[in-house]
């Protein structure tokens, strides 16, 4: 079964216990600063994203990381402190860090990432390369200087692979070294006439994209579900809550039949494209 979950009450899980830390002997340098989780932030900025979801998106993000709901959660956690780097990407070439890797313990230093954050310029970049964006983003963590508990990737996007390696084979990867991806497939233009787009991206985003102890998948489906989705998603990450029933059960890297073909957006590409 994979894990999906819409967007619920925050509430709900805060009452939920835990996940079990994972031994992560080899995660960060040692003598690094310990913390719970270390986040990497993988944005879409492709020119699928227009330009107010684009500033949805960062609106999004900038608000949930001083949220009350998001500063409580830190507190879940034996150290009680994360540390976030935020990505954009785009094309196979296409990544970027745009904020570099902090430490976030508090009021004080979430306000000092989006602050960080919100002088970024934005910007659209051309193609989608999922599988690029998780290798770069996997990459990161060996330049974080934080030795962190469990290391997640926390992707967006709303559209799929078109670029770069295949999408599944750089998620086994990324999974194999012990690093979770969960999924933020924004399905805004379910059904809209673009040669491009596939209504089922959050199938897509389930069978091809998530991996590791716990993934999870966080659909959002209107404009007005942006902000609460976000928030939902960095809250159950930073605690390190296992999803409810029945998405509880983890999500397997590999072994699973997709549903979907992991390779549609390539095939898409070609067929509308090469010519």
């Amino acid at each position: 079964m994979r894990a999906r979950l819409g967007p619920l009450c925050l509430l709900t899980f805060f009452a939920l216990l835990p996940l079990t830390a994972t031994d992560h002997a080899t995660a960060g340098p040692v003598g690094g600063t310990s913390v719970d989780v270390e986040l990497v932030l993988a944005v879409d900025i492709s020119y699928s994203m227009d330009q107010e979801e684009q500033a949805l998106q960062r609106e999004g993000y900038a608000n949930a990381l001083v949220s009350r709901e998001f500063l409580d959660a830190l507190r879940l956690g034996p150290n009680g402190r994360v540390a976030v780097a935020y990505v954009e990407w785009a094309g196979e070439n296409e990544q970027q860090v745009v904020v570099a890797w902090r430490l976030i313990d508090g009021p004080e230093t979430a306000r000092a990432f989006v602050e960080a954050l919100n002088a970024a310029p934005l910007k659209r970049v051309y193609r989608t390369s999922i599988s690029s964006a998780l290798l770069y983003s996997a990459d990161q963590f060996d330049l974080s200087g934080f030795h962190g508990i469990r290391r997640v990737i926390d992707i967006s996007g709303d559209g799929v692979n078109n670029q770069g390696p295949p999408v599944a084979l750089a998620r086994d990867s990324v999974v194999s070294r012990g690093i979770t991806v969960n999924g933020l497939p924004i399905v805004l233009k379910r059904g809209a006439s673009s040669a491009l787009d596939i209504p089922e991206l959050d199938v897509y985003y389930e069978d091809c994209v998530i991996g590791g102890p716990g993934a999870f998948v966080i659909p959002i489906q209107t404009r007005e579900e942006f902000a609460r989705a976000i928030k939902t998603k960095l809250v159950l990450e930073v605690a390190g809550v296992v999803p409810p029933p029945p998405a509880s059960p983890v999500m397997k890297a590999v072994g699973t039949a997709p549903r979907i073909s992991c390779t549609i957006g390539e095939k898409i590409w070609m067929d509308h494209w090469s010519n």
